[in-house]
């Protein structure tokens, strides 16, 4: 079997008129074609779906849904596709002409994992930076990696498209870590193959990433429903560094209950102690203070690193 021939694509769609066609035509421009290009338009509300439409290739399978969230539209995809393979993608990200080939090659090497990640680019304002990642090729220690750097992001994953199905798929409501929640379980069920070739280009600039439009969550997953006493891995360390990176994020917002929450339910941790401290200060400071202090705290530690001080 050419695993590749086996790999469907899935991109959720939600206002993306603006990069939707050049993602798409990444896809298209492969050496190695995938079986389909499966894009759910989310219920956008500009003329992404049009944008799709045409393009006119017969790879492209378009599905419209009112607005459910990036998970739902995920999961759809992935119970339609005919794939055993999923291969991630969002509608601003791009792959160089030798992603799936690479993604075929990982496959081929390591047949019997549930998850595969590649190195990728961080694009900002048309700038190019390589993204924090494992420099090593094979099967990789998950969750002990993805404490200090990325083994999977969405847009550089391929998944098994039975194994994510049967674990429930995307968090369906969660609006921020929910790619993290999903490879927490994957993690925990097979293994995970990695490669650092960097042939992703991952936008910093599109205007609506998850983080850039938090609202609060409306949903019935939470990462406490993760947290596991039997695991004897670094699994239960990861799943509180996510919920209190996201905890700071909601305090920074306003989410002065959810960040307590988080503290007292994550308080386990032996890994994450200065987040937990950032999220003190900032729930300690008027909610709407917090917001230009977190900025003004982000740009200090930038200018104190790129200063060597």
């Amino acid at each position: 079997m050419n695993p590749a021939s086996d790999i469907s694509v899935i991109i959720p769609l939600y206002n993306k008129a603006a990069s939707i066609q050049r993602t798409l035509r990444s896809v298209m421009s492969q050496r190695v074609q995938p079986r389909e290009i499966i894009v759910v338009d989310d219920g956008s509300t500009d003329d992404s779906a049009q944008l799709v439409q045409s393009l006119n290739s017969p790879l492209v399978r378009l599905l419209r849904q009112q607005n459910r969230g990036v998970s739902a539209a995920r999961n759809r995809a992935m119970a339609e596709a005919t794939g055993r393979w999923v291969a991630l993608l969002d509608g601003d990200d791009v792959w160089e002409e030798d992603y799936l080939q690479r993604v075929e090659s990982l496959i081929s090497a390591y047949p019997d994992c549930g998850a595969y990640g590649m190195g990728f680019w961080v694009e900002t304002d048309g700038r190019r930076t390589l993204g924090s990642f494992p420099r090593q090729e094979g099967v990789v220690d998950f969750f002990s990696l993805s404490m200090t750097c990325y083994v999977l992001i969405p847009s550089a994953t391929t998944l098994n498209r039975e194994l994510a199905l049967s674990l429930g798929g995307f968090p369906e409501g969660m609006r921020m870590g929910e790619d993290q929640y999903l490879w927490t379980r994957i993690a925990r069920s097979a293994k995970v193959a990695f490669s650092p070739h960097a042939a992703v280009i991952y936008s910093r600039t599109a205007e609506n990433r998850s983080a850039a439009i938090y609202r609060a969550e409306q949903t019935r997953f939470s990462f406490e429903d993760l947290y596991d006493v039997s695991a004897d891995d670094m699994s239960n360390e990861y799943v509180a560094r996510v919920a209190l990176g996201k905890a700071l994020v909601e305090c920074v917002r306003g989410g002065s209950d959810a960040a307590r929450r988080a503290l007292r339910f994550f308080s386990y941790n032996s890994l994450s102690k200065r987040i937990e401290r950032k999220i003190r200060l900032f729930n300690a400071l008027p909610a709407g203070m917090r917001g230009w202090v977190y900025n003004l705290y982000n740009w200090l530690a930038w200018v104190i690193a790129r200063k060597g001080m």
